[in-house]
């Protein structure tokens, strides 16, 4: 097996010894063929072929479908760690709705000075359209995904949220039913946590997000659907997944219109209501009556049904601000309003190149710093200045200098390894982490793993699909 990498690896210690959550799988490997191990590595990509697990990459000719790679060799987190990040993770969605429900009403943060009001106002992924309304059961994120990275033993830091649409879950769920299928005794010999009943989970969160039309209905059980903006989508296999596997409708804005002041479904035996909409449609194309007027994918009057109580949309519109890269600044001070606590999960150390002073620090240091877009995401529209060339961080300069409210600077982490198997054994490669949340007016919810994704390319830190990384199954042990 590998010996220890330079950065913190999960798996071996500097000495090269394994660490206590790799132990029985460690124990299980070195019983293994290679040979064996070779094909099974092979079988998991048939797998994924066959399954037809893809993503579409926009703006490409060559390939605009792609095969997910995946990795068997699974990432561990013991069961007192994930206690541990589970608090983290609850403050800061708690958090996040508070921020939301703030934000869309009163601006208490604004107006005690702790969050600067050019930050939305100025945003196009802030909706005046939401200013006084209320979500029902007081909900706005009811999916949310947090990205996390590891530098050490107990340093965590989230990267960035995901409040708007988090995508990724059906990969958790596919990579874990791969590996279960590979490598049955395997699960037999580690305890690991499930996470097969996600979509069940999910199905009852948003079932207790129910508007108050289906509450005055009579009806026994809220009809869900989820809404796709169509095949050619990048998260289409996962739009499709989910609503099968919740057993709810999987529509498109055709399928649905406003009937009686109520959204409904078309049906065999005519328009049936619909009570929630996981949408996976940007805001501005909900309602071409109130975004944008061109839109096809939506629904004319749904805002209006919305605000009247007659349906809940999942997540609410208004939730991108979140996923706004300059707020993710101001978290601690988010977490800390709203909860009065310091965040038990840090940020990562962020410049706001908004700011002269902080402008002037990232142009003196582009060459060891990371940039990003505060609107961008999938790994695009970043710097990343230790592997940039001369001529790309030149580039990068003029944008900085031309438009700096558009992007935040971060130190270059030194993320933490997890091997991955290949031709020669096992090698380590950087990782990050997205577990998924679920809220509700019944609590919070947290999936005890997540979505692992790992950049297969030798000393790469850009772990996105579309740039080249892969994913793993995430294991979280039972006590």
């Amino acid at each position: 097996m590998a010996g220890p990498s330079d950065n913190f690896d999960e798996m071996f210690d500097r000495n090269g010894n394994t660490r206590a959550p790799y132990i029985g799988y460690c124990d299980w490997y070195d019983e293994q063929e290679v040979a064996w191990m070779r094909q099974k590595s092979a079988d998991c990509d048939d797998s994924f072929r066959r399954t037809g697990i893809t993503f579409n990459v926009y703006g490409e000719d060559e390939a605009e479908e792609r095969l997910i790679p995946f990795d068997m060799v699974p990432r561990i987190i013991g069961a007192g760690e994930w206690r541990r990040l589970t608090r983290g993770i609850e403050q800061r969605v708690r958090a996040l709705n508070s921020f939301l429900y703030d934000l869309y009403h009163r601006q208490e943060i604004i107006r005690a000075g702790r969050v600067p009001e050019r930050l939305f106002r100025q945003n196009d992924a802030w909706l005046p359209n939401m200013v006084g309304f209320t979500p029902p059961g007081g909900i706005y994120t009811h999916i949310v995904g947090i990205d996390l990275v590891r530098t050490g033993p107990d340093e965590w830091f989230v990267l960035e949220d995901n409040a708007r649409t988090p995508s990724g879950v059906s990969y958790m769920l596919e990579n874990r039913e791969t590996m279960m299928s590979m490598f049955p005794d395997l699960f037999s010999e580690v305890p690991v946590e499930t996470v097969s009943n996600y979509p069940r989970r999910l199905a009852r969160s948003l079932a207790a997000s129910a508007p108050p039309a289906f509450k005055d209905s009579g009806r026994a059980k809220p009809t869900v659907a989820v809404l796709t903006p169509g095949i050619y989508n990048s998260a289409y296999f996962e739009h499709a997944f989910l609503a099968d596997q919740m057993g709810a409708e999987l529509v498109e804005g055709s399928d649905l219109r406003v009937v009686n002041g109520l959204v409904q479904m078309r049906t065999t035996s005519g328009y049936k209501p619909l009570d929630v909409l996981y949408r996976r449609v940007d805001d501005d194309y909900l309602d071409p009556l109130t975004f944008e007027p061109s839109s096809m994918l939506g629904v004319p009057g749904i805002m209006d049904v919305y605000r009247s109580g007659g349906i809940t949309i999942a997540n609410a519109p208004g939730t991108g601000i979140c996923d706004d890269k300059a707020i993710y600044s101001f978290m601690p001070e988010i977490v800390e309003f709203y909860t009065g606590e310091k965040p038990l999960l840090p940020n990562v150390e962020t410049w706001r190149c908004a700011d002269a002073d902080s402008l002037a620090n990232v142009l003196d240091n582009l060459e060891e710093l990371v940039v990003k877009e505060v609107h961008g995401s999938g790994g695009y529209g970043m710097l990343i200045g230790p592997t940039a060339s001369k001529k790309e961080i030149k580039a990068f300069r003029a944008k900085l200098e031309a438009s700096p409210e558009n992007y935040i600077a971060q130190p270059t982490l030194s993320l933490s390894t997890c091997p991955i198997f290949t031709k020669k054994g096992l090698a380590p490669r950087h990782v990050d982490l997205r577990p998924f949340v679920l809220v509700s007016p019944n609590g919070v919810d947290i999936t005890p793993g997540g979505l692992t994704r790992v950049a297969l390319k030798e000393g790469s830190l850009v772990v996105n699909s579309s740039q080249g990384g892969g994913t793993k199954d995430t294991w979280v042990l039972k006590d």
